[in-house]
């Protein structure tokens, strides 16, 4: 997936579990572990705003895109 979710990088740095984040920003310890997973299709602004206040962040410092660039194929492969 070319966007790459860093959350648990940022819970680090901040040394902070997922257990309080859930608390202070009021969705639960499962929808946390969810999105760190990045087995998530969506995250509604209202939450990554409520995240970047918690962790004293941006919104680039949770969500990466990488681009996935396609396959070589060598003549005569």
């Amino acid at each position: 997936m070319p966007i790459t979710v860093n959350l648990d990088v940022m819970l680090a740095k901040r040394k902070m579990r997922s257990k309080e984040l859930s608390e202070r920003i009021g969705i639960t310890e499962q929808n946390i572990s969810l999105l760190k997973s990045g087995k998530v299709k969506g995250i509604r602004f209202e939450t990554l705003e409520k995240i970047c206040h918690v962790l004293e962040c941006q919104p680039g410092d949770i969500l990466e895109y990488q681009q996935i660039l396609p396959s070589t194929v060598l003549p005569g492969s």
